[in-house]
């Protein structure tokens, strides 16, 4: 009993002598921040005081891994230059007077023939060697210049929209180049996965239903019967094939392990009802029949005419091809307005109408929701039923004039909707994902663990596969791993 005794004090004496041992290590050894609280830290220092520290926070979302770009238009992230060597490609020139494409062969020649102080045409190469030139058509083929150079000034919204007319005659014919451009240059700023609004979908005329449509009389049976004889149209069933093959000659080499891309048809909102409704049966008819075609969209300017005459009817239109292809995904412009574009009433429904009516899984732009009947109760059921919004600072800035404070994200933000940064139109806006990440990070001073989120939401909210972005995520969480562990690295650096 006694050597038990005297075993105890003995053990009881050495527990407290490890205590008084540990409690005299000094405060420095201590366990040291994880690359994740390090990282934290340094990206609150950045938005400290009274103005970002912008060199250094472009520099860190730069490094940022960045999941994906879900609201991203083909056509417009291709920069002006990579359309100017196109030119060169397919033997064309640009007229200086009004900087279209010129693609009469006979008349090409005849300019080529001159010497170059008489052309009126250039080539792309002639274009890009004087400056002048090159400046005057990067401001109508870009945003470039806009706000410091106001003598050829449309109005912002014209200006955005009418850029897409002077690159449309290369900008379908050279997708197996554009793509690859599109790749590096994401690979580059550590951009993960683009899901792309591609190239239009597939369409026809019926002046029958035109007819029913000028007279509001459109019905779902009128509706069954285009779709019926749409099956019957061989030139657009042979449009549909070729847009595959298209797809699959275009996007081969695309994905491998470290960037992958998806792809979205599209209809022009602008278009005759019979041509809407012909590129969504063949929006759905590709998404359901491609496994690289992940959903639909519907995209030209909002506010025009037709865009606004028509929306009513383009959202029964969804309504109608999702009840039949209820597993396809849509992802709607929707809301892409501002006060005083149109007349207030018509800011009242476009977002909820995308939602209820057409059954959106995703919407872009989401811009006048403020003016939305029952704002509140479209958030909360966006919020609930984890739908998310497609944000894009730049060009919302640009067309609509709206920025900071006055931007629904932080409504958005506010009532819990979930939402995702994007380009829109890059080449266009002359930007890209990290840019727009500054802007967010500057404008809203979001803490790190947002930013994060942010990024992994763009994989989570995206359309692909189940098991594609579970994949995508697990690398995504490696990527940050090893970017924390290099911003860590770069914290211990002492200035000179």
């Amino acid at each position: 009993m006694q050597k038990n005794i005297v075993s105890l004090k003995t053990a009881a004496l050495a527990v407290q002598a490890a205590v008084t041992l540990l409690c005299a290590v000094p405060q420095a050894q201590a366990a040291a921040p994880s690359n994740e609280e390090v990282t934290r830290r340094h990206f609150a220092a950045l938005l400290s005081g009274g103005e970002p520290k912008l060199a250094e926070l472009t520099m860190f979302m730069t490094m940022l891994p960045k999941g994906g770009d879900l609201h991203h238009h083909y056509s417009g992230a291709i920069y002006a230059e990579q359309y100017l060597e196109w030119v060169d490609k397919q033997g064309y020139c640009v007229n200086k007077q009004n900087y279209m494409i010129n693609t009469v062969a006979a008349e090409v020649a005849a300019e080529r023939a001159k010497p170059l102080a008489e052309r009126n045409c250039l080539s792309g190469v002639d274009v890009m060697q004087n400056n002048t030139v090159l400046a005057q058509l990067l401001q109508r083929w870009s945003d470039k210049d806009f706000y410091n150079h106001s003598a050829i000034q449309s109005p912002p919204d014209r200006q955005f929209f009418d850029t897409f007319a002077y690159f449309g005659p290369v900008s379908s014919t050279n997708t197996a180049d554009g793509l690859q451009r599109l790749k590096q240059r994401a690979v580059q700023e550590n951009l993960r996965y683009i899901e792309t609004i591609f190239e239009i979908a597939p369409l026809a005329q019926d002046a029958t239903f035109d007819q029913l449509a000028q007279a509001g009389a459109v019905t779902e049976a009128d509706m069954a019967a285009l779709a019926a004889r749409l099956e019957d149209n061989q030139p657009f069933q042979q449009w549909i094939n070729g847009y595959r093959a298209n797809l699959d000659a275009s996007s081969a080499g695309i994905d491998d392990a470290s960037f992958t891309m998806r792809y979205q048809p599209f209809a022009l909102r602008f278009l005759s009802p019979s041509q809407v409704f012909s590129q969504i049966v063949s929006s759905f008819k590709l998404a359901r029949s491609h496994p690289k075609i992940v959903g639909a969209n519907i995209v030209g300017q909002e506010s025009t005419y037709v865009s606004m005459r028509d929306y009513k009817l383009h959202m029964r239109m969804y309504q109608f091809l999702k009840a039949r292809y209820p597993d396809v995904k849509l992802a709607l412009h929707a809301g892409e307005l501002a006060l005083g574009m149109v007349q207030p009433e018509e800011l009242s429904f476009h977002i909820r109408d995308a939602l209820d009516i057409a059954g959106a899984s995703r919407i872009g732009h989401g811009m006048d929701i403020a003016h939305e009947t029952d704002a509140l109760a479209v958030m909360k059921k966006m919020h609930d039923k984890d739908i998310a919004v497609e944000v894009n600072l730049s060009s919302n800035q640009f067309i609509l004039g709206v920025q900071g404070e006055a931007h629904p994200v932080t409504l958005y933000r506010k009532y819990g909707v979930p939402f995702v940064l994007a380009t829109d139109d890059a080449g266009v806006s002359r930007n890209n994902l990290s840019g727009e990440y500054v802007l967010y990070a500057a404008r809203y001073k979001p803490d790190y663990a947002e930013i994060k989120k942010l990024s992994l939401d763009s994989i989570r909210y995206s359309f692909l596969k189940d098991a594609d972005k579970q994949q995508l995520l697990k690398d995504m969480r490696v990527k940050f791993s090893q970017f924390e562990a290099a911003i860590a690295a770069a914290a211990q650096i002492k200035p000179r």
